[in-house]
């Protein structure tokens, strides 16, 4: 004989049936206001995070007749400062507080088809004219020719913003600070980057003990190894800029490749450190501001984002400090004021470096060797429309630029001879990495 089994939903009372599914929707309403309710304080936070710099933006309006002209295209130039300052958690790492400088200064062209990226450090010791600037305290420098981190002591972004126009001639459109502590923290939300060492590394002050061979750093070893000095490599501030930027090759690889991005448990960590730990334009200093910035840039292949330094070599006057070699930084220039491809081809992986400390440039329209476009002038041929310095064997003297004007500031179209009226335009190439390379070959 067959007993029927009661059915604990048809078998229940209609009222009760009934009070069951009210509840069963109230908790399901509850559910779900909570999800928004959480999903918008973390969005609250992390659009909190992000502190703004008014003050840069009334600053540069003073001075805006001074300023290289808007570009008509979707081009974005964006200057990244490393500040060194030493205030709140920062001031573990010494110095008074209160004084900061731009320890790490990049400028970082987003193509306008946001098919490549180009960063281009500029050495703290390069000497550059810095223009008249306030200080925090309202009194206003004079205009000197100094180094190039001293622009930022002097007044703060809008300085090093004003400078870095004078030297390259382009247009600023947003500028992002990070501070060490904000460093450490996205290394650590990615869980580290990988480095290989041939040697074992020791040094006090820039808080780094690590053993030999392959491993990931995190945290405070990350920061002490891209900080480092005196004990990696020659000691030279030339082969501290290449291992930052490998180092921020390697991170920009990795945020790219193991499904951050698309992770909401891995993203919302990165998101949290970043935004904590950046100061920003009005223009970037939102939410949907940065995701807009990002989401532009999430296809760009990662062999096409570069990392390069300016041309220079040491100053004459002084062998500790650096100066821009011309035409190469002009051309460099040039090229991305006008959205141009420049290339760059792999340093050293041996720390060797050229005895004067000269950077390395291969302009395709004087060099056969280097890497160009098929359609490239023949060697030793400007193209139409080029400097006398583009052409072979023109060597102009130390810390002079035929293209320049009177003040020092790179004139529109000049110093390049990049394109002819045909349409014709040669890849100059500097030494430099991708992302796709990182730290560890």
């Amino acid at each position: 004989m067959v007993t029927a089994q009661a059915d604990p939903v048809t078998d229940v009372p209609p009222r009760r049936k009934r009070r069951w599914l009210r509840w069963v929707a109230l908790g399901a309403a509850v559910l779900v206001l909570a999800t928004a309710g959480a999903g918008w304080a973390l969005y609250t936070k992390l659009d909190g995070n992000i502190r703004t710099d008014t003050g840069t933006r009334e600053e540069l309006r003073k001075y805006e007749a001074q300023r290289p002209p808007e570009e008509p295209t979707d081009a974005e130039n964006i200057l990244l400062l490393g500040s060194d300052s030493r205030d709140g958690e920062n001031s573990e790492y010494g110095g008074e507080g209160g004084t900061q400088r731009s320890d790490t200064t990049i400028l970082l062209h987003l193509a306008a088809d946001r098919k490549s990226a180009t960063a281009v450090s500029i050495p703290r010791d390069l000497m550059a004219q810095v223009p008249a600037c306030t200080r925090p305290s309202g009194k206003l420098t004079r205009p000197r020719y100094v180094q190039f981190n001293w622009a930022f002591e002097f007044g703060g972004a809008a300085c090093t913003i004003r400078t870095v126009e004078k030297m390259t001639g382009i247009r600023i459109d947003h500028h992002m600070i990070v501070d060490f502590v904000g460093f450490k923290k996205m290394v650590d939300a990615v869980d580290g980057v990988e480095v290989c060492l041939k040697k074992p590394v020791n040094d006090t002050d820039a808080h780094l003990v690590l053993p030999a061979g392959r491993q990931t750093l995190r945290g405070e070893d990350a920061l002490g190894y891209v900080r480092a000095r005196k004990s990696l490599g020659n000691g030279s501030d030339t082969q501290r800029i290449e291992r930052q930027q490998q180092f921020l090759g390697a991170l920009v690889k990795k945020v790219r490749s193991n499904g951050v991005l698309l992770n909401p448990a891995r993203l919302y960590p990165l998101l949290d450190a970043a935004t904590s730990s950046l100061t920003t334009d009005d223009g970037l200093a939102s939410l949907p501001d940065l995701y807009e910035l990002v989401s532009s840039m999430r296809d760009i292949p990662v062999d096409k984002v570069q990392f390069l330094t300016v041309p220079r070599q040491a100053y004459r006057l002084d062998t500790d400090r650096d100066e821009l070699v011309q035409p190469a930084a002009d051309r460099l220039f040039q090229e991305l004021r006008a959205d141009r491809p420049v290339s760059v081809r792999p340093a050293p992986t041996d720390g060797a470096h050229d005895p004067d400390n000269t950077a390395e440039y291969d302009d395709p329209a004087r060099d056969p060797a280097s890497p160009a476009r098929a359609d490239a002038p023949a060697s030793g041929t400007p193209p139409t429309g080029a400097s006398p310095s583009a052409s072979a064997g023109a060597t102009p003297s130390a810390g002079a630029s035929p293209s320049a004007s009177a003040d020092g500031t790179p004139s529109p179209g000049a110093s390049g001879g990049a394109s002819s009226g045909s349409g014709i335009h040669t890849v100059p190439a500097f030494r430099g990495t991708t992302a796709d390379g990182g730290t560890c070959r």
